[in-house]
Order: C-alpha cells, then structure tokens, then sequence
C-alpha cells in the first residue's frame, strides 16, 4: 500500500536579516508554497541586545525605546509578504521581541503551529560549525517540525529530490525516522515535480568474519556483496511504498555522510531529505551525528526531519526584549 506524503499546510520562514533578504529566498519559497498550496509566515526575531543608560531611561519610557527598535520590521516584512500575495500565496508576518534567535523561531513555530520552517543558510563552508552557525544548528537540534535549510542560490527546477535513509539502523536512528524522511520528501518532489530518490549508506561488517573466511579467494568481495544484498532488500519494502523505482534507489558502501555527498553531486539533487536526532554536552561536539557531517559537505539545499514524538527544549514563554544596561560616563 502507497504511504501519502506528509502534510505540510504552514511554512514559517525565519528572515534573519529583513534589510537584504535575497531573491532566491523567496523565490523557493513560493515554489514551495505553491506546490503544496500551504500559507506562508514571513517570521523576524528582534534578538539583538537594546542597549539603555539612566540618561535614556529619565527621558524615554521601555515602550517607547521597544517601539523604536520596532517599527521598520513590520513594514519591511509587509513588503515582502505582498510579493508572495501578489503570485497568490496566503502569506502573514509576524515579528516577535524575544532571544536567542532559535529560540524565538521554535516558539513562533509552536504557537502558530507550523508545519515547515525554512531559513537562508547560503555561506562558506566552516571547519568548526557548531561555534560558527550555533543559531543554525540549535535551531536543527531542537525544533519540533521539519527545517529547511537554503544553501544555494538556485531556484527550484525538476531536478532531484534525493531521500537519506537507514533501513538496517546501523548508525542509531529510531526505526520510524526512515518513514519521517521518506514523507516529507515524497511531499517535497511533489511540490517541485522533481523525482524521487533515495540513498542507503552500508558497512560490509568484515569484522564478523573468521581469518579463513578473510583469506579465502574472493572472501572479502563475497561479505562486500552479501552485505549490499542486505541493504537492498531491507530498504525494499520502504521504498516501493513511496514509489520509488529501483534505478532511483542507491546503495552506497561508504560512510552516510560521503555517500550522501557522493549520490547528491551524481544526481544532480536539488534537495536532499534527511533525518537528526537531537544530543547534548560532548557528544553533540566530539561525535555529532550524519546530519551534522553532511551538512558543510553539501552543496545542495537540506530539509532535516526529526522522529516522530519529537519534544523541543526551549521554554515555551518568550523572553521579551534583551535589555543590556550601559554605564554613563560623566560629562558625556
């Protein structure tokens, strides 16, 4: 039985910096939009510090100084909305006084109970990405729905859109993740009328082997060969449900995140779909997981879905404005 892609109905879109929101921005997402006929929130977090002094606060109220801060946002966030209503796109704004930055979109998100949320991520590559972009990578950590992020300037065409999965759960994903994945890019490709496909990483286990076996003529190419038997028939059964035919199924031996990078550059992708679970302290730092691996390495943009059930860890109630008191140096 053919599984339904997911249901994406609201997109929020996190607009980092309102003042040079680029093109290709919104150009995707109202390809996206369109596609999946789901209305749009144009979202823009006032996260930066206010800095006050006594001088200031003995002539000008906190509510004045907010509304100051406030003002332009609205206004350049209407400006954008009106492009995507114009090409007939149910699109709202929403600015919100409230830090950090992730933070503020995952609370946005849950109150207005966005189904995908999209963020601009073009930049040059980092060797350390989770000190670089903290704001990206929490916000992948612990937001509840599905983020997008925009890595490149290419607007959507009918190229590839390409589905990561685990059906053996060799590297730790919870076993409905795979499920998670293949909906929201089956969502996705029919948006942008782009095929399918999916990629499989496998390890050929030669550690289970006995020395005989190991020397033995075509030893190690036999293991390397049941090994990808293996993947193949444990995807199977997945990925006929999502229609996805065998010359748009690749199994790769290699480690997830090359194999993912490989496959992506082969096809051409224009997306690629893929799962993150969310860790803390060390481990996220020292080990991470493939999403985070794979990320710099891309080229392409990257939806990343977490397990079903998935709970955020931010509070639910924002903070308001970051007030910072400044001294006042006399005579000045």
């Amino acid at each position: 039985m053919a599984r339904r892609p997911a249901k994406i109905a609201r997109i929020l879109v996190a607009l980092k910096d309102i003042r040079r929101t680029p093109a290709h921005v919104l150009g995707k997402v109202l390809h996206l939009a369109k596609g999946l006929n789901a209305e749009v929130c144009l979202f823009h977090a006032l996260s930066d510090p206010v800095f006050i002094n006594s001088v200031t606060l003995a002539t000008t109220s906190l509510e004045v100084i907010e509304a100051r801060a406030q003002k332009r946002a609205p206004h350049r966030l209407e400006s954008l909305a009106g492009l995507l209503r114009r090409k007939g796109v149910t699109t709202t704004t929403r600015v919100d006084w409230d830090y950090p930055a992730h933070e503020a979109v995952i609370r946005a998100t849950m109150s207005w109970a966005a189904d995908l949320v999209i963020v601009d991520c073009y930049r040059t590559q980092h060797r350390a990405p989770w000190l670089l972009r903290f704001t990206d990578w929490e916000l992948l950590r612990n937001c509840p729905v599905p983020v997008l992020l925009l890595k490149n300037r290419r607007l959507y065409a009918r190229r590839p859109v390409l589905a990561a999965v685990d059906p053996l759960h060799a590297f730790a994903k919870p076993a409905k993740l795979d499920g998670e994945i293949l909906s929201y890019a089956s969502a996705a490709a029919a948006a942008l009328r782009s095929p399918l496909h999916a990629v499989s990483a496998y390890n050929p286990l030669l550690t289970g082997m006995t020395p005989a076996e190991l020397i033995a003529p075509g030893g190690i190419k036999r293991a390397q060969a049941a090994a990808a038997d293996r993947a193949r028939r444990s995807a199977e059964p997945e990925l006929e449900q999502h229609g996805i035919t065998q010359r748009r199924r690749h199994i790769v031996d290699h480690a997830p995140a090359a194999a993912i990078q490989q496959t992506a550059a082969e096809i051409d992708a224009q997306m690629v779909v893929m799962g993150a679970i969310s860790r803390t302290g060390l481990k996220r730092l020292l080990v991470g997981n493939t999403a985070e691996r794979a990320l710099d390495l891309l080229e392409c943009d990257v939806l990343v879905v977490k397990p079903p059930g998935f709970r955020p860890r931010v509070p639910r109630s924002s903070r308001g404005p970051q007030l910072l008191a400044v001294a006042t140096i006399a005579g000045m």
